[in-house]
């Protein structure tokens, strides 16, 4: 990736800033009072997430809290070291927690299969009981818009279903709203703006380890596309956005629309400037 003037860096970070606030507006992902848990893995993206999140916090008329929480899984040549300096400096309040997560997706993955799903469910667990602990009535993630639309086609091409991600949802024992104020921000856009603010990536010896798995064929499904249809991503965002729940074959989607109450926008931060 080629790297970017100051000027071009600035120019990005206000990009992402600004979709991610007016998500955040759109979505109402966030309200006064709020404390948030923001879950840094040590990928590009929930840097991204809690430095844009860190600074909308200090322009905010609206009062909210954020805790940074981030898991040592016990990986192989795990160093994090150089993700608790970055805490440090950027202030926000932190916690590291260590927990051999590796160990246990490991065996609990048979041969053949993939770590995500059991690697996903005890990180949840974590963070639950973290949340809890600290507080926090909100989990924000740092999942983007390509997370969004290659779950929707996996959904779409193997399970059979017509789902994607939500902005935000309320976890199985309605203790915490989960938001995910990226989900509208370019994939693209967060990789260079986490190169041009030298973020210290931590490597993935789970997830980031495996090779042909079906969300890497509909990455390529979607590279492929875009090469006959340029701005194809945003299109299909847009679709998300813009669904006819009357020309649908599900009864209960036209039943629940039917039944929708109106939804006043409310915008709750202001953007960089």
């Amino acid at each position: 990736m080629s790297k970017v003037s100051p000027g071009q860096a600035e120019a990005l970070r206000l990009r992402l800033s600004r979709t991610m606030l007016r998500t955040v507006g759109r979505y109402r992902l966030i309200a006064p009072g709020d404390r948030i848990l923001v879950a840094v893995s040590g990928g590009k993206d929930s840097y991204t997430l809690l430095d844009l999140l860190w600074g909308a916090r200090r322009r905010s008329p609206v009062p909210f809290d954020l805790v940074a929480v981030h898991l040592d899984q016990g990986q192989p040549g795990y160093d994090g070291r150089p993700l608790q300096a970055w805490l440090s400096a950027l202030g926000a309040p932190f916690e590291i927690l260590s927990e051999d997560t590796y160990s246990v997706v490991r065996e609990l993955t048979r041969q053949g299969g993939t770590f995500c799903a059991p690697c996903s469910r005890l990180r949840r667990g974590i963070l639950y009981r973290a949340a809890e602990r600290l507080g926090c009535n909100k989990i924000a993630l740092g999942h983007h818009r390509e997370d969004a639309l290659e779950t929707l086609l996996l959904n779409l091409l193997y399970g059979g279903k017509l789902q994607a991600m939500p902005a935000s949802y309320r976890t199985d024992c309605g203790r915490f709203e989960v938001v995910r104020p990226l989900i509208e921000c370019a994939e693209r856009d967060i990789a260079a703006h986490a190169a041009a603010a030298g973020y210290p990536i931590l490597p993935c010896n789970l997830c980031g380890s495996q090779q042909g798995l079906k969300r890497e064929a509909v990455a390529r499904l979607l590279d492929a596309l875009e090469a006959e249809i340029p701005d194809v991503r945003a299109v299909m965002l847009r679709a998300l956005q813009n669904v006819r729940p009357s020309h649908l074959l599900d009864p209960e989607v036209a039943e629940a629309w039917a039944r929708r109450p109106p939804r006043p926008r409310l915008e709750v931060l202001k953007p960089e400037t």
